[in-house]
C-alpha cells in the first residue's frame, strides 16, 4: 500500500517529503515513502514538531503533535488499545494499526508490539495519509 501513497498522493509526499528532509537536514534521496522516520531518519519529539510546523507551512494543514497518536489509535482507548499487563498491543489495538499502518502487518507483529514501540514503525507515508485525511 505504501507505493500506491507515493504514486496517487505524489505531490502531497513531495511536500510532506520536503519538510522531513528540511527538518533532519537530510537529502532527499535519503527519504523513501517506507523509510521510518523515528528509527531510520532519526527524528526525536522536537524534530516531530518542527516537522509538523514545516508541514502546516508547506500544505496548509495544521496537525499537533498529540494528533499523531490519536490517528494511530484511531479513537481507541489507550487501555483497549494496549494491554498494560503484557505490555503488548491488544488484538483491537493491531486492527486498527493495520489499517492506518499497514506494513504493521507486512512485519507480522501481532502479539509483539509494545504500546511504545507503535511510534518508531510510523512513516512518511503513514505521514503523508494522516495530511491527506486532514485535507479531504
Amino acid at each position: 500500500m505504501t507505493a500506491s501513497i507515493a504514486e496517487t498522493n505524489t505531490e502531497l509526499y513531495e511536500k510532506v517529503r520536503d519538510c522531513v528532509a528540511e527538518a533532519l537536514a537530510l537529502d532527499l534521496d535519503e527519504i523513501s515513502p517506507e523509510s521510518t522516520l523515528l528509527d531510520e531518519l532519526g527524528a526525536e519529539s522536537i524534530d516531530l514538531l518542527d516537522i509538523l510546523f514545516r508541514i502546516d507551512r508547506a500544505t496548509g494543514v495544521k496537525i499537533q503533535s498529540d494528533e499523531l497518536a490519536s490517528y494511530v489509535q484511531g479513537g481507541i482507548p489507550d487501555e483497549e488499545f494496549g494491554d498494560e499487563d503484557a505490555d503488548v498491543i491488544t488484538p483491537k489495538g493491531m486492527d486498527q494499526l493495520k489499517k492506518v499502518m499497514p506494513q504493521i502487518a507486512e512485519k507480522d507483529l501481532d502479539g509483539k508490539l509494545s504500546p511504545e514501540d507503535v511510534m518508531s514503525h510510523f512513516t512518511v507515508a503513514n505521514l503523508t495519509e494522516l495530511v491527506a485525511s486532514k485535507l479531504a
